[in-house]
């Protein structure tokens, strides 16, 4: 999960991707497509957070039709902490998050929102994720700002500052990933090494960098720092923040049509044709607007005075039963089979 730079005196153009991502295999898209149907196939409750961050990166990468003219070209937004400082432009600080150079790098940064996101937002809540995601794009992309102008400034490192130009979802993966195995005791295998998990971030940093070519050091480690702080944060602020009470306002208000669809579709009217159903003989409580034959436990509709299984009156109630008919003890089963013959046999 690449954060991938390039320099500007290598790449002065303005359109979509380049260098090795950008060379490798057209078919990583639909596998994609394929394992994004298949988990979210096998999940119960569909995570509509993640759904939407994997939908926004995929058209954003592929820039269909109806929202090529609208979007910014990855020159554009990429994320450059010279050109962000100088001139406050503030859509190379958010956008350049969702930006890809090829399709090897929207899949692996996808496939691995796609596994955190689900279990993230499957264990949090959509909008306590959401406010999560929010939180850790902003200071992941701070602290990178942070760093870069740093280097400049105590070290007289200019290429971070000047040269690189950087996009990809992967400091926000980083971040995503420090939070996911905060608290486990379990490990990781990372190319064959194997690392507690709560570590693997730093041994992923580390491993990437070595292997990878043309990723931003400096990104993936803004993430790892903004996870840290974002755990910190968290631990130290027992109330709940205003950026997630008010993405839950926003889920209920956008949620509530589907709601009320569905509690009018498994919504079932009270019964008043009299065709209820046998019951038990133990005192159960009844719905209203019927009652319950004591001799054979079928559940008449209240506008019925005689039970429509077994013929016995109804008693009670300040009702006067139609016809005299024996007590409840004197029907013997062959009498009740014998009556519902003759009622609903013809």
């Amino acid at each position: 999960m690449a954060w991938y730079y390039y320099n500007r005196s290598n790449n002065g153009g303005g359109g979509g991707g380049g260098g090795a991502w950008g060379r490798l295999s057209k078919g990583l898209l639909p596998l994609l497509a394929l394992q994004a149907a298949s988990e979210f196939h096998r999940i119960g409750r569909k995570p509509p957070v993640t759904a939407g961050l994997l939908l926004a990166n995929s058209l954003i990468y592929l820039r269909p039709a109806f929202v090529d003219r609208l979007l910014p070209t990855l020159y554009e937004v990429s994320f450059n902490p010279h050109l962000i400082l100088k001139h406050g432009d503030l859509k190379r600080f958010f956008l350049s998050p969702f930006y890809h150079v090829g399709d090897a790098h929207l899949f692996y940064n996808m496939t691995s929102l796609l596994w955190k996101g689900i279990q993230l937002e499957t264990s949090m809540g959509s909008p306590r994720f959401a406010s999560m995601v929010a939180a850790l794009l902003c200071m992941s992309q701070g602290i990178t700002l942070v760093l870069a102008r740093s280097l400049l400034l105590f070290f007289d490192y200019e290429a971070a500052y000047y040269n690189q130009f950087s996009v990809g979802f992967s400091g926000v993966l980083f971040a995503m990933k420090v939070v996911l195995n905060a608290h486990s005791d379990e490990y990781a295998y990372l190319h064959g090494i194997v690392v507690p998990a709560r570590h693997a971030a730093w041994a992923e940093l580390i491993l990437i960098q070595l292997f990878v070519p043309g990723v931003s050091f400096l990104g993936h480690l803004g993430g790892i720092l903004a996870g840290l702080l974002y755990l910190h944060l968290r631990g130290s602020y027992t109330a709940v923040d205003p950026l997630t009470v008010f993405i839950k306002k926003a889920f209920d208000f956008v949620s509530w049509p589907v709601r009320v669809i569905r509690r009018f579709l498994s919504f079932q009217r009270p019964r008043t044709s009299g065709r209820g159903r046998v019951g038990s003989s133990q005192a159960t409580a009844v719905p209203s607007g019927i009652w319950r034959c004591p001799t054979c436990t079928y559940d008449n509709s209240s506008r019925v005075d005689v039970c429509e299984m077994c013929s016995t009156a109804r008693r009670g109630s300040g009702f006067t039963p139609l016809r005299q008919y024996n007590r409840t003890g004197d029907l013997s089963t062959e009498e009740v089979r014998r009556r519902r013959i003759e009622r609903f046999g013809g």
